[in-house]
């Protein structure tokens, strides 16, 4: 099967392969003109003629119609000099079945009856009852060139099955680099937003502390001090088990779809809180239901994004307004505050490219910039995230009032 299915122009030390062929064609041929037709053995041009014939086979996968035309130039005269007539037969078929199984199906046929006129013009003018023999076994050449046809068309049938699984193969491997390549990006943005705001608030806690003990020495608010060094101790805490569930999810080797607990519209009041110990006035409005999981981590990233970007941005005690709603065609959210925004000359970092494939992720669109002039400044991120069915808003609305804690 190997052999049927290998392009017979691309088999390695194929002239070898056929030097040999050519040989064993030659030593059959010996045998059936010496042993077959004991009347018509061939004469020294003859035996020079059947030798000449089996040369042109060492050439046959390059060039099969040349290879096959020398074949019936050396063949014809060796039968008008009515030599043994079976001799030169393998020789004649294997040349005809190189043709078939290399050439498209048309010029195959076209040489076939060429061949088989030519050879019986020959006979005819050699013996009337040799044509007629000649016509009546030229069934055997018709059925070896419609046997190259069919193993011309097996083989390519199979190479196309080949190619299809190679493709397949190459679709595959594509597609498993595009999955790595969406859970580094995936995984990138989850350490980038974990890390972002808990060292951004870490750095504001520790502020509040050193402030505290360098305000007043002889009258220090030991209290105060606790309960920063109390948030600092919480959102360590809180970033290392966010921190752990991103890790989990890059060790977890057999089961790589894996997610963990995905955060979502349940934790937004622990971010305002935390940005409210940072120094920030947030009023939270949260009026939606349950959201898909996928939709809701997005809003909950979205949103500790905006506010990580107020808290370092935004200047002393900003107000933030946050505004969660459902509606038909979505999950509608917007952060808005009255600072003073990011510098314009300050390094761009990752975290409104981040909220973008955030709000991407899920179908949906994200628009960040400042404010409309005649609003009092500040910064404003709005957000659609469309959902499959888009929640009724149920219940009355969370509000957080503007405030400090602690």
């Amino acid at each position: 099967m190997a052999v049927i299915n290998r392009d017979p122009r691309t088999v390695p030390h194929g002239a070898r392969n056929d030097a040999v062929l050519a040989v064993v064609l030659l030593a059959g041929a010996v045998c059936l003109a010496l042993f077959t037709d004991e009347g018509r053995r061939p004469d020294p041009l003859g035996w020079a003629l059947l030798l000449a014939a089996h040369v042109p086979i060492v050439w046959r996968r390059r060039h099969p119609l040349l290879v096959l035309a020398a074949v019936v130039a050396l063949v014809g005269p060796y039968h008008a000099l009515d030599n043994n007539h079976a001799a030169p037969g393998p020789v004649s078929y294997v040349a005809l079945f190189t043709l078939a199984v290399t050439g498209r199906p048309l010029r195959t046929v076209v040489t076939g009856v060429a061949v088989l006129t030519v050879s019986v013009s020959i006979m005819l003018t050699v013996n009337a009852h040799q044509a007629v023999e000649l016509i009546r076994i030229s069934g055997w050449v018709v059925a070896i060139l419609f046997c190259g046809i069919d193993v011309r068309y097996y083989r390519q049938y199979v190479a196309s099955i080949v190619e299809r699984a190679e493709r397949a193969e190459r679709t595959r491997e594509e597609e498993a680099r595009r999955r790595v390549a969406e859970e580094r990006l995936r995984v990138a943005r989850d350490l980038h937003d974990l890390l972002a705001h808990s060292i951004t608030l870490i750095g504001v806690q520790t502020s509040v502390a050193a402030h505290v003990l360098t305000a007043d020495p002889g009258r220090l608010d030991r209290a105060a001090v606790a309960k920063a060094l109390d948030d600092i101790a919480e959102t360590c805490r809180s970033a290392r088990g966010e921190l752990r569930t991103t890790l989990e999810v890059l060790r977890a080797q057999d089961a790589p779809d894996a997610r963990g607990p995905l955060p979502g519209l349940h934790g937004l009041p622990d971010l305002a809180r935390a940005a409210r110990v940072a120094g920030a006035r947030v009023e939270l409005s949260l009026r939606a239901g349950d959201v898909p999981p996928a939709v809701g981590a997005a809003a909950y990233r979205i949103v500790q994004e905006a506010l990580t970007n107020v808290v370092r941005h935004a200047g002393p005690e900003p107000s933030v307004w946050v505004e969660v709603h459902a509606e038909r065609d979505g999950l509608h959210l917007s952060v808005t505050d009255d600072g003073m925004g990011p510098d314009p000359a300050g390094t761009p970092g990752f975290g409104l490219v981040g909220m973008r494939e955030r709000a991407r992720s899920v179908g949906g669109t994200l628009d960040a910039g400042p404010r409309g002039e005649g609003v009092g400044g500040g910064f404003e991120v709005t957000a659609v995230l469309p959902t499959p069915a888009a929640p009724v808003p149920v219940g009355a609305p969370t509000t957080m009032t503007p405030g400090r804690d602690g």
